[in-house]
């Protein structure tokens, strides 16, 4: 009894629980699988597709997105010839590790914190900011034209969202006066989104180019360059390239729902006495529905142009930002007077 006790205890402890169940990568497959499957049933809701809507319809479309899976599980995986091969293959396992590691470092409740550090915040987005080393790197082991354009974009991409996204969450760090993301959350007696509501759009838009969702999918931009860095790759390893998207937008919208939702609160005391994991409910639930909202737009905007990307993204979300950290500075003055 004492050594299933202690596996119990080791398994429900944040070390362990956190980054293996939620919200960590049980939890992040299962988002992934439904977050794809409510995508493409809102596009064919919305856009009259006739796959997702109306293939086995009564059991709401499930069929194909198993047979999509099971089709990836299967194929047989192919090295080119013409491939680097080595990097060819280490690329997608070091973005698949890299999307999966900011759950080590992401809360789900009040003291149930994977790691215990003051920088949580810079921490995760450091990781999230060294995902598109690895999409390079695929590209360019794949040398393939279309895959090296796709790469080349993503790095272009990352010029145009990363420096708004980081000043947007500095600037809610300068107004809780913390880059703890657990602290974040006991410290937002009213909801970010309503203290600094420049922030939470810049972080909002700046989310959506780094998880490449339209109208920012320009990385994998399937009319001109069919996949983009993931071309070249077949089986499982393919179906990795096109879930480090929906990986990423987990990560990051846990993170926005923390620093602009509240996180976990509001939280029912009897709730949290019983088993303070459960807080995750409230935090898992905001970060799907803010997701469902991103997925939404998919069927309703068409895409940038690359340009036109990095444009808005320097001339507009960029400036933005800067107003975003004048404006906590203020609320921060205020509040402190």
């Amino acid at each position: 009894m004492d050594i299933i006790g202690f596996i119990v205890k080791l398994f429900l402890s944040p070390q362990v629980f956190a980054p293996i169940v939620f919200p960590g990568l049980l939890t992040a497959l299962v988002v992934l699988l439904i977050i794809i499957w409510a995508e493409r049933k809102i596009a064919a809701r919305i856009q009259m597709r006739v796959g997702p809507l109306y293939v086995t319809r009564h059991l709401g479309g499930v069929l194909q997105m198993l047979a999509d899976g099971t089709r990836y599980m299967f194929q047989e995986f192919i090295v080119p010839e013409t491939a680097d091969r080595i990097p060819f293959i280490v690329a997608p396992i070091l973005a698949l590790t890299l999307a999966i590691l900011p759950f080590a470092f992401i809360p789900s409740a009040s003291g149930f914190s994977p790691i215990s550090s003051p920088l949580t915040l810079p921490a995760v987005l450091a990781v999230i900011s060294a995902i598109p080393i690895s999409v390079l790197l695929m590209g360019w082991a794949s040398n393939n034209k279309f895959s090296i354009q796709g790469a080349v974009r993503e790095a272009f991409m990352s010029l145009g969202y990363e420096v708004p996204l980081f000043i947007s969450a500095i600037s809610m760090s300068i107004l809780y006066g913390t880059m703890s993301l657990e602290e974040m959350v006991t410290k937002q007696f009213i909801p970010g989104l309503i203290l600094n509501p420049i922030a939470a759009f810049t972080f909002l838009v700046s989310m959506i180019m780094s998880a490449g969702k339209l109208p920012f999918d320009i990385v994998e931009g399937e009319q001109e360059i069919v996949a983009g860095p993931y071309v070249e790759y077949t089986g499982i390893i393919f179906g990795i390239g096109m879930g480090l998207a929906y990986l990423k937008l987990y990560a990051l919208s846990l993170i926005y729902t923390i620093i602009f939702l509240s996180g976990w609160e509001p939280l029912p005391k009897l709730l949290y006495d019983i088993y303070p994991g459960i807080a995750g409910i409230f935090l898992f639930v905001k970060a799907f529905l803010l997701m469902l909202f991103i997925v939404f737009l998919r069927s309703v905007y068409g895409r940038y142009r690359l340009d036109q990307a990095l444009k808005i993204g320097w001339r507009v979300y960029f400036v933005m930002s800067i107003v975003s950290l004048i404006l906590s500075l203020g609320v921060r003055v205020i509040l402190n007077v």
